[in-house]
């Protein structure tokens, strides 16, 4: 055998090797079906604070973790999540039924968002600082949000995700509801407060 051809297989072994690490190192979450998820929209109206909370929706991610330490989060290459308006509910049914009209549910179900770019910031204890930049869609009007989200990688390898934001509704061309003949309207600006739950999966390659 050669010089030359020892020295390309060489280079092909460890490049495969190189290669599969990367690919070992990749994993494929979905949201989970767990009681502390959840995701609330939040706001104020001329008489009082209103909550609109969900716990079922759905979503996946692919976590990069650093090769051969399955806590250590490197990277965060892609996320989605989907929710569908009317698993958002109240107290007060009026309010449910005047957002569910401003919000066009009968043209556009889910309100879903599909992640751009992110940067992973370390802290201490398996706790990660997730920069985000994704395409947030409600009302079939979609907007380009940055997001600071917190993460957890848990003892049971699952991962929590919480963040927060602040949106207009006038931004994705939706009326802020009203009900009780217009005594009560609601305001411009609403909050989103999320918590979710991410659990392991094979990644298909397929």
């Amino acid at each position: 055998m050669t010089k030359n051809l020892k020295q390309n297989l060489l280079s092909v072994l460890v490049f495969t090797l190189g290669f599969s690490q990367i690919l070992n190192s990749q994993s494929l979450y979905k949201i989970n079906d767990s009681k502390d998820m959840h995701m609330k929209l939040s706001g104020t109206s001329t008489l009082h604070k209103w909550t609109m909370n969900a716990r079922t929706f759905t979503g996946e991610a692919e976590f990069v973790f650093a090769p051969g330490n399955s806590s250590q989060l490197a990277s965060l290459d892609y996320l989605t999540f989907s929710l569908v308006v009317k698993n958002l509910k109240s107290d007060e049914k009026k309010l449910e039924k005047n957002a569910y009209k401003a919000l066009k549910t009968d043209q556009y179900k889910d309100i879903s968002y599909e992640l751009k770019s992110s940067r992973v910031l370390p802290e201490k204890n398996n706790k990660y600082l997730i920069q985000t930049s994704g395409n947030l869609s409600i009302a079939g009007i979609t907007k380009l949000v940055t997001m600071d989200v917190s993460c957890v990688v848990n003892k049971n390898k699952t991962i929590t995700c919480t963040g927060s934001d602040k949106l207009k509704m006038s931004d994705y061309q939706v009326k802020p509801p009203s009900f009780m003949l217009g005594a009560m309207k609601t305001g411009d600006a609403i909050g989103l407060d999320f918590t979710m739950v991410f659990k392991k999966y094979p990644l298909d390659r397929n």
